[in-house]
């Protein structure tokens, strides 16, 4: 892989969920070594500190957690994602997952001023794909993909400035998804797959499809990275706990996928809660899963093509 500008983007944002540690996750990635890994590969990495949320006086809603505060959040990661686009390839070290309502918009718009179709890969035991009105728990970090790709129910968020189709997503790793949002969900045509899937098909099978139609569209790729995609007994440092997910090989090989493609143009890491984790495992994973992403493999061999 080629020298690339990267941008980290601090989001210590807590407010998706009532369980709270995820805010000390930036701050867990850069001293589990994100920035010296990538360095290390011959990108050229440049921090740009943490965002601050704007302020916003929206009262909360009962039933939802800290409305108000994630709305503030939403509008100033739109704006700071679509700014870091300009200037490489940027990647949110979250926060929870709440943070992508407003990094996935906010990459979206920059493709769309260039006139690209935007794709979405999301690596998660849950779909994401509650609105405000369907969600039981009221944890706003469970709505961000419904959001992104344009669904309705999120009154008094701000107008998408280009919404994610969502034929253009694809969501891998799946073992926990509600009802309501699970019907949502198929009146769509977002690609879904759980862990059956991949028990039966492998992760490249479900994967390689997804990456040959974005390469196809000349499409920008942001992949939103959860922790809790990975098996619990890897990957602990989350509030999300589902057991039965992805091994740590089947999660170095999509990474190791998307960097043979050459198509990730965005990268969110989420939901590491470092009050969870044990001496850093969990951190230290991410960054390396995120070096995979971007140049790290023991030899220069590119993942065969499937028939």
């Amino acid at each position: 892989m080629s020298s690339q500008e990267i941008i980290l983007v601090g989001a210590p944002l807590d407010c998706g969920k009532a369980r709270r540690g995820c805010l000390m996750g930036p701050d867990a990635y850069r001293t589990a070594g994100l920035a010296r890994a990538l360095t290390d590969l011959g990108h050229r990495v440049t921090d740009e500190g943490d965002v601050v949320p704007d302020a916003n006086d929206t009262p909360d809603r009962d039933g939802l957690v800290d409305l108000g505060e994630t709305l503030g959040w939403t509008t100033a990661l739109m704006r700071a994602a679509e700014d870091a686009m300009q200037n490489g390839l940027p990647i949110f070290l979250g926060g929870d997952h709440a943070l992508s309502l407003g990094t996935v918009p906010g990459v979206a718009a920059h493709a769309a001023k260039q006139d690209r179709p935007q794709f979405v890969l999301w690596l998660d035991a849950h779909s994401d794909f509650n609105t405000l009105e369907t969600t039981e728990s009221g944890n706003l970090h469970g709505t961000p993909l419904a959001y992104a790709t344009g669904q309705t129910g999120f009154h008094g968020f701000p107008p998408l400035p280009a919404a994610v189709p969502p034929s253009q997503t694809c969501i891998i790793g799946l073992r926990s998804v509600d009802p309501l949002e699970r019907t949502l969900m198929e009146t769509t045509e977002i690609r879904g797959y759980d862990m059956r899937a991949i028990d039966e098909s492998g992760v490249a099978a479900l994967l390689a499809p997804f990456l040959d139609d974005v390469a196809r569209a000349g499409g920008a790729l942001h992949v939103s990275l959860d922790v809790d995609f990975i098996d619990p007994s890897h990957a602990p440092a989350v509030g999300t706990t589902v057991p039965g997910g992805a091994t740590v090989r089947e999660a170095h090989l999509v990474m190791e996928m998307l960097c043979d493609s050459g198509l990730m143009t965005s990268l969110d890491l989420v939901e590491l809660n470092p009050m969870l984790d044990e001496r850093g495992r969990t951190a230290h994973l991410m960054v390396d899963l995120a070096a995979s992403a971007l140049g790290r493999r023991i030899f220069d061999r590119p993942t065969p093509r499937l028939m």
